[in-house]
């Protein structure tokens, strides 16, 4: 495993580790926000395994996994997933306070779908 690929594997874990973390203590605004980051760096791992180079600073995980050509059917999550990254801190962006607008029943949507994603490219990187 290249090196980048791994240093951006290991802080993927990490983040869905904390995504976990803050579920338990009903963060679910933060729960979700770590899942699209774990995912982001995941992908960005894989990416930098597959291609031999830098995805760069995008923060499109349908650019990062058409590139990368992971399987099709995680492309509804992760067009619904992307935009997390901003809804999850942002008042003006979630048009509410990001706090109060996340639930549980929404975070555990979120950590079900992640764990799908990261075991799949987990079964890649780690072959």
């Amino acid at each position: 495993m290249r090196e980048e690929t791994r240093i951006w594997w290991k802080q993927a874990e990490e983040d869905f580790d904390s995504a976990k973390a803050n579920f338990q203590i009903k963060k679910f605004y933060l729960s979700v926000f770590l899942c699209q980051q774990a995912i982001e760096k995941g992908l960005k791992a894989y990416y930098f395994e597959v291609k031999k180079t830098s995805p760069g600073t995008t923060h499109s995980l349908i650019y990062l996994a058409t590139e990368t050509k992971i399987p099709r059917e995680f492309f509804k999550f992760l067009r619904k997933i992307t935009p997390e990254f901003v809804n999850t801190r942002y008042p003006d962006a979630a048009y509410g306070t990001p706090s109060e607008l996340y639930d549980e029943e929404i975070a555990s949507e979120y950590l079900k779908e992640t764990e799908e994603v990261m075991r799949w490219l987990k079964s890649k990187l780690l072959m």
